[in-house]
């Protein structure tokens, strides 16, 4: 088989020649190499499954949403944007002022010794929860706004500017055989960026139509976004929900807040030929069945250590043959801090619990760094992963 077929056979619950492994975010190499070219390539001669994304961490992030990689963002033409900073005498504050034709959208945050970003307020950050002094989405009157902010894209608007720039890594994908993926698309844990998770817990029960529209506008929006990378060709559309687990939300909130797009985007990607993957490493279990329901093809993100309330066996049980699954093995405690026997024994406990099919190996969620000690261990789980990986071992 071709690391594509294989890739595709396992999401698809079909038997492979062997389990892949493929490293679901691997930054610690990606920062360590000159471009995507020789990205993949590296990652080549370990001997992975790479999945070619389209927009990655390093290539496709821009200053306003570092952590949503994909198309650029189109903010309506009439609408200006304005960042200054306000000295305090304990921490500064950086503002941010969107203009637009139906009023103004204000948010700040404070500027501690860390922030990345600059004397700026990106639209999209992990980072700039903790520290928000104001959020920019809160009245009825921010959802009339917010529209501007987040216009939609208009089909084939981005086609060629897309085209372009993911061209040298579609042709390393056809040339070697591999899977391509298109992302990262996002619902409600965008509005925990604009709005802050305690609003939202308190909107789902004071203002519940509220965080309707606020879901609905995030979607709209998304779809458009998924749209143009879908019109690219690729394998698989992965959609980020790392908040959207049970460590934030109750299994009541996820089937009002988040089932009804991921059912729809499920049927959009399957009708442009894709796969769609859902990222979520924690507090999964009690959605199981919802993401089954939805139509996600693959769980991205199962970890045995981080991921709470994590039970692999049960979660393999329950998933067989209706959802693959995707990891297996913490990236954190385990490859990056762990010792070589550690992280042998989390790739056989892996192999043994969620192989064979239905089943791709990978640290979750990432590997950030490669010091002497991650990149032993990575060679670690490369060599057991090589050692267990044909069917029959891992019966």
């Amino acid at each position: 088989m071709t690391s594509r077929e294989r890739i595709l056979a396992a999401i698809s619950h079909q038997d492979v020649d062997y389990v892949p492994c493929s490293f679901m975010i691997f930054t610690g190499l990606l920062y360590n190499t000159a471009d995507d070219v020789e990205f993949i390539t590296r990652e080549l001669d370990l001997g992975l499954d790479p999945v070619v994304e389209m927009a990655n961490w390093r290539t496709d992030t821009t200053h306003e949403h570092p952590d949503l990689p994909g198309p650029p963002l189109r903010f309506h033409p009439e609408m200006q944007i304005t960042d200054w900073v306000e000295d305090k005498p304990s921490i500064p504050v950086i503002h941010r002022r969107y203009d637009t034709p139906a009023g103004p959208l204000t948010a700040a945050v404070r500027w501690t010794e860390d922030w990345k970003a600059g004397a700026r307020v990106p639209l999209f950050d992990d980072w700039g929860i903790p520290r928000a002094e104001k959020f920019l989405v809160e009245t009825d009157e921010d959802l009339d706004r917010l529209p501007y902010v987040l216009t939609p894209l208009k089909p084939g608007s981005c086609r060629g500017e897309l085209q372009e720039k993911t061209a040298s890594r579609m042709a390393i994908a056809r040339e070697r055989g591999l899977a391509t993926a298109g992302g990262l698309g996002v619902g409600l844990e965008a509005a925990a960026w604009l709005a802050g998770y305690e609003a939202l817990a308190l909107a789902s029960y004071d203002r519940p139509e509220w965080l309707d529209r606020l879901v609905e506008i995030l979607h709209v929006w998304n779809v458009s976004r998924m749209e143009a990378m879908l019109e690219l060709g690729v394998d698989i559309f992965f959609r980020r929900g790392w908040y959207e687990g049970m460590d934030f939300l109750s299994p009541a909130q996820v089937r009002r807040y988040v089932l009804p797009s991921l059912q729809r985007e499920a049927r959009l990607a399957h009708d442009a030929g894709a796969r769609f993957a859902y990222i979520n490493t924690s507090g999964t279990m009690p959605i199981l069945e919802m993401l089954i329901e939805a139509g996600v093809d693959v769980l991205v993100g199962v970890d045995p250590i981080q991921g709470k309330g994590t039970d692999m066996a049960a979660m393999r049980q329950q998933t067989a043959g209706r959802m693959a699954l995707w990891g297996g093995v913490n990236g954190f405690i385990t490859v990056e801090r762990g010792s070589p026997d550690e992280v042998r024994a989390a790739v056989d406990l892996a192999m043994r619990t969620l192989g064979p099919n239905g089943f791709i190996l990978s640290p979750v969620d990432n590997v950030s760094v490669l010091d002497a000690q991650a990149w032993s261990n990575v060679q670690a789980l490369v060599a057991k992963w090589q050692e267990l990986r044909t069917v029959s071992s891992v019966r």
